[in-house]
């Protein structure tokens, strides 16, 4: 059982890094990027070919937050620049970007079990023994709550509010003499950063790149925002950042729930459910599909009742 939870927490924790940048594209800049798709095994990508180049892991970081945010740059300026629609543009860098990581790993599967982590190097070994097995766990809690407080002290800022602005009031952005183009663009390419971050930080976590690693990426960071939107709207003290990576958590629990069901008693009738790892993908949209449903029926009764 604590297992269990672990796994989760690991999971969502790694998962929440990302929904941070889908938290920007979709809840602030209203853009829908499918590129993340890619953007995320890119950072896989980077990751394993850096480390088994030498490159010490924690400069992988970084490095794949620079190749994400250039992707994100890519997708940013086919949309401004040459007049593509925002889904078309996103479509174009994701598909791109599959031989690109290709191109970058040289196959589609590269394991570095072999090689140091972040999650074993010195930091790992100045934990106390009773901390040990929670190495992995308490690493990427530090690295999540190091990228809520980043982004968090961003958005405070005059090219933070003119971010908030591009997706809300693109009148206000133009009125204050800023291209919205261009903050469309950085905002696009601090969006990807993070997805790639994340998949640098899954690629150390798993020990292997593989290319098909992003498949469902923007599902699952759309349910995490979502998720994490809708259950603390009304928590005025909670900030959006936060929300996100607390539906994170919640998301992989509920995956982790609906793998782990054998069956569903209904009085006396049993309903077998042969649900495996495969099915992952499948659960992951049937639960999404749901979190719409319902999120849409939130949203109907508030309107009736106002």
């Amino acid at each position: 059982m604590i297992t269990t939870i672990i796994g989760v927490l690991e999971e969502g924790l790694v998962y929440a890094i990302m929904a941070l940048g889908v938290y920007i594209t979709y809840s602030i800049l209203d853009f829908p990027d499918l590129s993340v798709d890619s953007t995320f095994p890119l950072g896989a990508a980077v990751t394993a070919v850096a480390i088994i180049a030498g490159v010490p892991p924690v400069l992988t970081l970084p490095l794949t937050f620079l190749a994400g945010a250039a992707a994100g740059c890519a997708t940013g300026l086919i949309h401004v620049k040459l007049k593509v629609r925002d889904l078309l543009s996103g479509i174009i860098v994701m598909t791109a970007l599959y031989s690109i990581n290709l191109r970058i790993a040289g196959r589609a599967n590269l394991p570095i079990f072999s090689q140091k982590t972040i999650f074993d190097g010195d930091f790992a070994a100045m934990l106390p023994e009773a901390l040990s097995p929670y190495a992995v766990l308490i690493i990427l809690f530090i690295l999540v709550v190091i990228c809520k407080i980043v982004l968090d002290l961003y958005l405070k800022t005059k090219s933070g509010y003119l971010l908030r602005a591009a997706g809300d009031n693109e009148v206000l952005v133009t009125s204050l003499a800023k291209d919205k183009g261009s903050v469309k663009i950085l905002g696009l390419a601090i969006a990807n950063g993070f997805a790639a971050l994340a998949g640098c930080v899954y690629c150390q976590q798993k020990g292997f790149f593989e290319i098909s690693t992003g498949t469902g990426t923007m599902v699952i960071g759309l349910a995490n925002v979502i998720i994490g939107t809708q259950l603390f709207k009304r928590v005025s003290f909670m900030k959006a950042t936060t929300a996100v990576i607390i539906g994170s958590i919640i998301y992989k629990a509920c995956v982790s729930i609906a793998l782990s069901l054998g069956a569903i008693h209904i009085g006396r009738v049993t309903i077998s459910l042969p649900i495996t790892a495969s099915d992952l993908k499948l659960a992951t949209s049937v639960l999404f599909l749901i979190i719409l449903v319902l999120g849409n029926r939130k949203g109907k009764k508030g309107k009736l009742h106002a």
